[in-house]
C-alpha cells in the first residue's frame, strides 16, 4: 500500500476524469482567481487532463460599491465577487480571471481546443459603462454607467423603454499565458496567446484554439458578456457574471501563431496589434494560411476565396491591440 502522505498528494486530475455528466468545477474565489494577468508563473488552480470536462464560474469586471452605486441592490451583488476583492496581488490590468487551469501534456508547439459546451447566465443584470479608453472617449467626457435587467428565459436585456437585446453570453477574455520572456502580461490587450479578444462569435457551440507557449498552457477565462457589438466602442459590452462549461483537448504537435476560432456555420481567424491596418494583415493572412494547410488551397487560390466569400469584421477598438477576424462560412465547402 501506498504510503498515507504520498496519497494525499495526488493531484486533483489523477482522482477524477472530467466528464461531461460530472465535470471539474472551478469557482472563483481568492485562490483560484488572477487579477488582471496572463503569466507564465502563476500557480494552477486546477489540473486536468486533455479531453476533460470543466465547469467554471466567472465574476464581471466591477466593484460592488460601483455595482451598488449604479442602483444594485446589495443583496443582490454577488458573494463570489465581495469575496474576491480580498486580492491584493493585482495588475497590470483590471479583469478579475478564473484560473488558471494546467492541461497534462500541453507543451509548447501544441495546440489547445477549447470547445464551448454551454454558457449560463447565474445573475439577472449586467451592466455597460462609458470608459476612460473608449474609442471615442476624447469627445464623449461622460462617465455613465447603466444597469441592464436580463430576461434570462426571453434572452432578452432591457437597455431601454422600447429598446431590447438579444442576449448571446461569450466570455471576452479566454486565454493561455503568452511565452515566458514577456512576462506578466496585461489582462487589457489581445495578443498570440488569445486573451481579451472580445470576440462575439465565441458562444455556446463554438471552439477557440490557442497556441501553447508553456507547459501545461495555463488557461485563464473571464470578461463575461451577456451581449456586445462589433467594435465595442465604449469599451465596455453588457458586462456580467457567467458560468461556462468547457472541453479541453490538447492537439499534439498542431502548430498555429494566432488564435482561431470555429463556430457551427464559420472558420474564423483572428489578429491583434496596436495598428487596424496591422490587425488586419494578420488576420487576412491567418486565413489564407488556414485555406492552405486545412482546404489545401494554393496561396493565390485561399487569398481568391477570402475576398469572394470572406467577411473582415472589426472585433474590438478599444483594448489597446485592436482585434480583426476574418469569418469563411462553411457552406461554401461542398462536400461530394
Amino acid at each position: 500500500m501506498a504510503p498515507l502522505f504520498f496519497l494525499l498528494s495526488l493531484s486533483v486530475s489523477a482522482q477524477k476524469k472530467g466528464t461531461a455528466a460530472d465535470p471539474f468545477i472551478l469557482n472563483p474565489t481568492t485562490t483560484t482567481v488572477v487579477w488582471g494577468n496572463y503569466w507564465s508563473e502563476m500557480p494552477p488552480a486546477l489540473r486536468i487532463q486533455s479531453g476533460d470536462h470543466v465547469t467554471i464560474r466567472t465574476v464581471l469586471t466591477s466593484t460592488p460599491e460601483r455595482l451598488q452605486g449604479a442602483g444594485v441592490p446589495a443583496d443582490q451583488v454577488e458573494k463570489e465577487l465581495v469575496d474576491v476583492q480580498a486580492v491584493r496581488d493585482r495588475g497590470p490590468g483590471g479583469h478579475v480571471l478564473t484560473g488558471p487551469v494546467y492541461i497534462e501534456g500541453a507543451e509548447p508547439g501544441d495546440m489547445l481546443e477549447i470547445k464551448i459546451l454551454a454558457i449560463d447566465l447565474p445573475i439577472a443584470y449586467g451592466y455597460n459603462a462609458i470608459g476612460l479608453s473608449g474609442f471615442l472617449s476624447d469627445e464623449i467626457f461622460d462617465r455613465k454607467m447603466k444597469i441592464i435587467k436580463l430576461d434570462r428565459e426571453k434572452m432578452l436585456g432591457s437597455f431601454a423603454e422600447g429598446i431590447e437585446i438579444p442576449l448571446h453570453p461569450f466570455f471576452g477574455s479566454m486565454g493561455v499565458a503568452p511565452p515566458k520572456e514577456v512576462g506578466k502580461w496585461n489582462s487589457a490587450p489581445p495578443w498570440i496567446h488569445g486573451g481579451n479578444l472580445d470576440n462575439k462569435e465565441l458562444v455556446a457551440g463554438s471552439s477557440l484554439f490557442l497556441p501553447v507557449h508553456v507547459k501545461g498552457a495555463l488557461f485563464e477565462i473571464g470578461d463575461g458578456h451577456a451581449a456586445q457589438g462589433n467594435g465595442e466602442v465604449d469599451i465596455t459590452a453588457i458586462e456580467t457574471s457567467l458560468i461556462g462549461k468547457l472541453q479541453f483537448i490538447v492537439h499534439k504537435g498542431k502548430t498555429i501563431q494566432w488564435p482561431r476560432g470555429e463556430t457551427a456555420t464559420h472558420f474564423i481567424s483572428m489578429g491583434c496589434d496596436r495598428d487596424l491596418n496591422a490587425a488586419t494583415h494578420i488576420a487576412v493572412r491567418e486565413m489564407i494560411r488556414f485555406l492552405m494547410d486545412e482546404k489545401k488551397l494554393s496561396q493565390a487560390d485561399a487569398y481568391m476565396l477570402c475576398s469572394v466569400a470572406g467577411d473582415v469584421n472589426i472585433t474590438q477598438l478599444v483594448d489597446g491591440n485592436v482585434g480583426v477576424h476574418v469569418m469563411m462560412p462553411k457552406n461554401v465547402f461542398v462536400k461530394k
